[in-house]
C-alpha cells in the first residue's frame, strides 16, 4: 500500500500538569480526543487520521474512535516532535497537519482550509491560523498568542507581548490558532534545527521556524477554537458539545 499524501496527526500524551489524563478526560460521554478525531474524520480531507502518542490508554481510545494510533517515544519537549516521529516513514512532499488534541470544537472547515493553503503555495512550508480580535483582556494576557503578518500573510512574529502597539487606544490584533500543517521535509528540516533565543525567550515553538528563514503562512479565519487546557476548559467544552 502506498502511504498517505495527506495526514491529520494527533499528538496526546496522559502526563500534563494542569490536567493529568486530558485526552481521556469525558465529554458528553465519550474521550475528549474522540472527539478531535470526529473533527478530523469530518474534514474530509485526509488520507489517514493519526494518534501520535506514548500512552497505550490513549491509543486504545484512538482504535474505538475511528484512529489508527502510532506510538511514540515518552521523552519528546513538543507536539511537533511527537508529530514528526509518527511521520518519519511519509515522503517529504506529503502533507500533515497537526490537530491538537485538546482542541475538540476545532472546524472541519478549517482543517479543509488549513490543507488548501499548503496546495495553493509549494513554496510556503508551514500553514497556521488567525482570528481578528477586539478583547482587551485576551490582548493583554500573555496566554493568548499574538500573530503579526506581512502583505502575502506570511508570519512576520509571534508574540504574548500585547502586539501591535495599539497607540491610538484601539484594540485589533490577530489572536493565533495552535493548529499547524506542514510538507514533510520541512518538519524534518524543523525538528533538526536548536531551538533559536526568540523561541526560549516567548516559549513559542514556531518561532525556531521564523528565526531559520522558514515561510510560516498564517490564514486569516473567522473561526476560533477552544482548547482544553484545565477542567474548567472541560466544562465549558462540554457545555457546547451537549453534557458532561
Amino acid at each position: 500500500m502506498s502511504p498517505p499524501d495527506c495526514v491529520a496527526v494527533i499528538p496526546a500524551r496522559f502526563a500534563s500538569t494542569r490536567f493529568p489524563g486530558k485526552p481521556l478526560a469525558l465529554i458528553a460521554g465519550r474521550p475528549m480526543i474522540a472527539h478531535v478525531i470526529d473533527r478530523a474524520h469530518a474534514a474530509k480531507v485526509f488520507a489517514a487520521v493519526w494518534v501520535a502518542t506514548d500512552d497505550e490508554r490513549i491509543a486504545a481510545a484512538a482504535r474505538t474512535a475511528g484512529a489508527e494510533p502510532r506510538l511514540t517515544r515518552a521523552d519528546h519537549a513538543t507536539g511537533t516532535e511527537r508529530v514528526a516521529e509518527a511521520c518519519a516513514g511519509l515522503p517529504a512532499d506529503a502533507l500533515v497537519l497537526n490537530v491538537q488534541g485538546d482542541e475538540p470544537l476545532v472546524a472541519p472547515e478549517l482543517l479543509r482550509d488549513l490543507v488548501q493553503a499548503l496546495r495553493d503555495d509549494p513554496d510556503v512550508d508551514w500553514v497556521t491560523a488567525a482570528h481578528p480580535s477586539q478583547d482587551e483582556a485576551a490582548y493583554r494576557s500573555p496566554h493568548v498568542v499574538k500573530a503579526l503578518v506581512d502583505a502575502r500573510g506570511d508570519a512576520l512574529y509571534f508574540s504574548r507581548s500585547p502586539v501591535p502597539y495599539a497607540r491610538d487606544g484601539s484594540v485589533r490584533f490577530l489572536h493565533h490558532v495552535g493548529l499547524y500543517g506542514y510538507r514533510c521535509a520541512a518538519l524534518r528540516r524543523f525538528i533538526a534545527l536548536a531551538p533559536g533565543l526568540l523561541e526560549q525567550r516567548e516559549g513559542l515553538e514556531q518561532l525556531r521556524g521564523l528565526e531559520n528563514g522558514m515561510r510560516i503562512r498564517v490564514l486569516i479565519t473567522a473561526h476560533e477554537t477552544l482548547g482544553v487546557d484545565t477542567p474548567e476548559d472541560l466544562k465549558a467544552v462540554a457545555s457546547r458539545l451537549g453534557g458532561a
